[in-house]
């Protein structure tokens, strides 16, 4: 799917890789998987050549069947492009199930809430100064009581100057949350969040490489005794046991993680519950249509991220309505089946 507003000048698409899944009762599911320009081909090989091969003829249940393919599947990796494969037939599997029950996800699940408040993000390093005002103008315009912007320009001062710009326009009353899309080393964070400060932040995210749980470790440290910033991960953490080290180490006080990237609904409900566990916040990454759904059944309410026309229903890559509408920064569902999103083919 080609995104209306590139992420960068090398990640111009994202690539959706449609499931199905076939239950010996008849009952079927669809599902998907999910990543940015990069790895599609991988997802497909897995798929077809891994996945299948191992499913078919086990139990059709996604808790007895994630783990055992999961395992399966560990030789390639334990998370990456093994989890966003995985995803998909998680998808399906929860797509079944919710079908064959004649409810959306959220039922079969069971809804805690009709709406959940979303904000409008971007990725938009790369805009000008009046263009970054002009998306969150837009916003604002839109209903949106909460946005995110990148940060991590060279010279941090443009960096204050953009946000404060940003800030001029929110007003006192709305939130900004900032990302800083794994930029910076340790002491570049640190002095940056000094400054940075002055435009109140809600989170910094991804201020270090995922990767460098010691890192952001020190850093919740330094951010404690300092602004008092909470930091933000998950987007690019993969597994139900990097949450948990992020989580024991006090790494990150409000964790992200994307439903896909994860693995799927499975284990998203694992680290919603490992969240609930360490007193942290979560906020999924991405995919307003699928996180939507989950986040009317969680027990603490949640923000749902809404990356400017990027929406699946938006790039007009679904056979049907999207299964959720964002108004006034409320987003809600519309009646469906599973999970309601069938995708369309681009060859037809």
């Amino acid at each position: 799917m080609p995104l209306t507003r590139p992420w960068a000048a090398d990640v111009t698409s994202v690539g959706v890789i449609a499931t199905h899944v076939v239950r010996d009762d008849g009952a079927e599911g669809w599902g998907f998987s999910w990543t940015p320009q990069i790895g599609a081909e991988a997802v497909i090989a897995l798929l077809r050549n891994d996945i299948a091969e191992f499913a078919i003829g086990k139990a059709a249940a996604s808790d007895r069947l994630w783990q055992p393919a999961w395992e399966h599947l560990h030789e390639a990796g334990g998370g990456g492009i093994t989890t966003i494969a995985l995803a998909g037939l998680d998808l399906a599997l929860w797509d079944a199930a919710a079908r064959a029950e004649g409810v959306a996800v959220s039922g079969l699940l069971g809804s805690r809430r009709t709406a959940v408040r979303s904000y409008g993000s971007g990725v938009n390093l790369h805009y000008t100064q009046d263009e970054l005002v002009a998306q969150v103008r837009r916003w604002v315009d839109s209903g949106f009581d909460a946005v995110k912007v990148k940060v991590g320009k060279p010279d941090v001062a443009e960096d204050l100057d953009r946000l404060m710009a940003v800030r001029s326009v929110l007003g006192a009353g709305r939130e900004l949350m900032i990302d800083a899309n794994q930029r910076w080393s340790l002491e570049r964070a640190t002095a940056s969040m000094e400054v940075l400060a002055a435009a109140d932040p809600a989170w910094i995210e991804e201020p270090l490489r995922a990767d460098d749980l010691a890192g952001h470790t020190e850093l919740a440290r330094r951010l404690q005794a300092s602004s008092g910033v909470p930091i933000a991960v998950g987007e690019n953490l993969h597994t139900v046991y990097r949450f948990a080290d992020f989580l024991r180490a006090g790494a990150a006080q409000i964790v992200q993680p994307n439903i896909v990237r994860v693995g799927g609904i499975t284990p998203f409900l694992e680290i919603a519950s490992l969240a609930t566990a360490h007193g942290a916040a979560l906020h999924p990454h991405l995919l307003p249509e699928l996180s939507g759904q989950l986040a009317m059944t969680l027990d603490a309410e949640v923000l749902v991220e809404d990356v400017e026309d990027a929406g699946f229903g938006t790039l007009g890559a679904l056979n049907d309505p999207s299964p959720v509408r964002i108004v006034d920064g409320r987003l809600t569902e519309v009646p469906h089946a599973g999970l309601g999103l069938r995708f369309r083919d681009p060859t037809s």
